[in-house]
């Protein structure tokens, strides 16, 4: 059965799309796509994450020009989706960003997306190299941390921050860049707690990173393999911190994302 490789057009190119799938095809992929609707608050970003997290899918095409990621909103919306497919099938899952300009580097792409590869639409091995990524195993790699995005039209964008497996965080602390939280909770991972219990909670924490502030809250709940620390924030955040609080013994040492 041929690898199924799914592609986003970013900048709606009927003509580099239809190329592309038929590029797929003659490799012997099975390729299928759609076009990206910038529309983060009304979670238009997950529109393909079903097709991206079936078993058959094996490798992430993104279609797209400087200038189509040069909106925010654009860059956290597929920073969202990536996060989402990532909690999943891992950060080794293979990402293609193909592009007409030279100009396109990992530099300009969210941190999701630094493990990605950027190849030019006018590469003549492009269709081996997107059959040899589609149907090479997915690389392991280990994280200290672990985030899944919960979105919904009614309740908003969730963040849901823990450690990774055998891992604890006595106490959490998470922030924003551009937007402060405006609601957190603790609770089982997976879901959003409908109640929860928070240990000495604080807000409003000014924390300044590489000339940069950030505004977190946390509280000082134990957080596991099994809990989850959930915060939402008011917009989109710009980048975001997150990690174990620290005290008198343990240095801050934040996991840090720029999400657009």
């Amino acid at each position: 059965m041929p690898k199924r490789v799914w592609i986003t057009s970013m900048s709606k190119d009927k003509a580099a799309t239809a190329w592309l799938l038929q590029l797929g095809k003659k490799y012997g992929l099975a390729p299928d796509g759609h076009f990206w609707v910038d529309e983060v608050e009304k979670i238009a970003f997950q529109a393909p994450l079903e097709n991206l997290l079936a078993k058959e899918t094996a490798l992430w095409v993104i279609s797209t020009t400087k200038k189509d990621l040069e909106k925010e909103s654009v860059r956290y919306g597929l920073s969202l989706l990536c996060l989402c497919l990532q909690h999943i099938k891992g950060i080794g899952f293979p990402i293609m960003v193909v592009t007409p300009d030279d100009a396109l580097t990992i530099e300009d792409l969210p941190t999701p997306f630094k493990g990605s590869e950027i190849l030019k639409s006018d590469n003549k091995t492009l269709g081996a190299k997107m059959t040899a990524r589609a149907n090479t195993p997915i690389k392991k790699i280990p994280s200290d941390y672990r985030i899944n995005i919960h979105a919904n039209q009614g309740y908003g964008i969730w963040y849901e921050l823990g450690p990774s497996k055998g891992q604890t965080w006595n106490g959490v602390l998470a922030g924003g860049l551009s937007s402060e939280i405006n609601a957190h909770g603790v609770g089982p991972k997976g879901s959003i707690p409908l109640k929860t219990t928070l240990e000495y909670q604080m807000q409003g924490l000014e924390l300044e990173i590489d000339d940069e502030k950030y505004t977190a809250w946390a509280v000082k709940n134990t957080i596991d393999e099994d809990q989850s620390y959930y915060v939402r924030f008011a917009d989109a955040p710009g980048s975001i911190l997150f990690g174990q609080m620290p005290d008198q013994e343990n240095q801050a040492d934040f996991n840090l994302l720029r999400l657009s």
